[in-house]
């Protein structure tokens, strides 16, 4: 399935809602009540759920053309907030302007739906890193993750990508103390498999990697090539529009 131009062109529309969030600022807060949905038009974000005892848990990492916020648009409050991790722009989305979309083109509620299943795909995938992955394989198998969805919208490759993420963050989002993230890279650089290293994530042996962190790329494409990369060609709009 492939996009038309009709629904190419109201993907370009969405871009005149812009909104510039710097690096360090929350774009929504936990306990937030205002029915926003956001697109990721460039730069990185974190989703994250804060404890009653300040303690915080990194979800997941956001990159260009990913859904921010779905959950919100249903929920009477969002269940978790979103940080930027560098300088990001997104297109905000209210519900009625949602549903409107929504009844120019159930195609393109087919995508929400689409990018919905992938973050729960995700999830599962994360569920079975903190549960049954070795540390090693739990990074070595997200830092793919990470690079597979930057490949989607043209921002990686096989060889690797740039990558704005600190060790503190990593360890927040894969259940591991920042000491035992700095072992655990080095432990895979040794091993001739990545290097992490001046904001750069190089795999310096994909297959070999691919095989020891058990990575089926699958769980990320569930609606075939051609509709995922005609709909992430018609996000790529956006970030023109920015």
């Amino acid at each position: 399935m492939v996009l038309s131009e009709d629904e190419l062109s109201i993907l370009k529309n969405l871009g005149k809602a812009g909104r510039r969030i710097p690096a360090g600022r929350d774009l929504v807060y936990q306990g937030q009540s205002d029915k926003v949905a956001y697109i990721l038009n460039s730069g990185w974000a974190f989703s994250y759920k804060l404890l009653q005892d300040g303690q915080r848990q990194i979800l997941d990492f956001e990159v260009p053309g990913d859904f921010l916020g779905l959950r919100s648009i249903l929920l009477n409050m969002s269940d978790h907030g979103i940080e930027a991790v560098t300088d990001i722009e997104v297109t905000e989305l209210h519900i009625d302007e949602l549903l409107e979309i929504f009844s120019q083109s159930p195609r393109l509620m087919l995508a929400v739906l689409w990018a919905a299943s992938r973050d729960d795909a995700m999830i599962v995938e994360h569920l079975i890193d903190v549960g049954r992955r070795s540390a090693t394989e739990r990074m070595a198998h997200y830092l793919m993750e990470l690079g597979l969805r930057l490949e989607l919208v043209g921002m990686a490759d096989r060889s690797g990508f740039a990558c704005p993420l600190t060790q503190y963050l990593l360890a927040d989002a894969v259940g591991l103390s920042a000491v035992h993230v700095n072992r655990v890279l080095r432990e895979l650089r040794e091993n001739g498999l990545l290097t992490f290293r001046d904001g750069c994530v190089r795999f310096d042996d994909y297959v070999e990697l691919s095989r020891f962190a058990q990575f089926d790329e699958t769980y990320l494409d569930h609606s075939g090539p051609r509709f995922r990369q005609s709909f992430l060609a018609g996000l790529g709009n956006l970030r023109e529009a920015g």
